[in-house]
């Protein structure tokens, strides 16, 4: 599988291209600059010289080349990012990530975007795309600790089953992540908006907090 990241040499993409490599997965970090992103990869190599991760440095359009392309722009940027690149996207899974927050003073509160989510706005922008919610809780500081694991659920939500199904295969290819079908792309909105709460949390208790459902059974 190759997966494309859009935004990929911001810190959450960065930290979810290095935890899918270290897996196996061949990831190319996309950016509007690819020299930009070379500097990325080379900096994620250089700190763990041990691994061979499959990283690869590429323009917005080699990402959107990708068998499966993930949206982790600035959630302002997210919807003009995938509409730059609409013409690779038809047909293909694209996972949003982004969360629409603001700090006001000590407190993260979230913004409500056009269409109520990201995602949706981002669905709303390319589509032919099929677009699926997810990633939003997965801190970027644990995310690069790939000797350490993160234990979370991943909530994922989309009007498209086969695009659950997809970023769930994918989910499930990280140690200790458990993917949760969450429902339809209307639930992306509370889904991100939650991530104020978790960020709270991690400043309030020195933390980093992640989502674990108890009473699922997935067995």
């Amino acid at each position: 599988m190759q997966i494309g990241i859009l935004g990929g040499t911001g810190p959450a993409g960065t930290a979810l291209a290095a935890r899918l490599a270290s897996v196996g997965i061949d990831v190319t970090i996309g950016s509007r600059s690819k020299e930009r992103a070379q500097e990325t990869c080379t900096a994620v190599c250089e700190k763990f010289p041990e691994r061979s991760l499959p990283l690869h440095a590429g323009d917005n359009d080699m990402a959107a080349g990708c068998e499966v392309v993930v949206v982790a722009t600035p959630w302002d940027a997210a919807a003009a990012t995938a509409k730059s690149v609409r013409g690779f996207l038809d047909g293909k899974v694209v996972i949003s990530m982004a969360n629409a927050l603001v700090k006001v003073g000590d407190e993260f509160q979230p913004l409500v975007p056009p269409r109520g989510s990201v995602a949706a706005h981002l669905q709303a922008s390319v589509p032919e795309a099929r677009v699926a919610a997810a990633f939003h809780h997965l801190p970027a500081h644990a995310l690069m600790k790939l000797d350490v694991p993160v234990e979370s659920d991943v909530l994922i939500c989309s009007d498209h089953a086969s695009a659950t199904q997809l970023t769930a295969e994918i989910v499930d290819l990280i140690p200790d992540l458990r993917p949760l079908d969450s429902g339809s792309l209307s639930n992306a909105a509370s889904i991100e908006a939650f991530t104020a709460v978790l960020l709270q949390l991690n400043v309030r208790y020195k933390a980093r907090a992640a989502i674990r459902m108890t009473g699922v059974n997935l067995s």
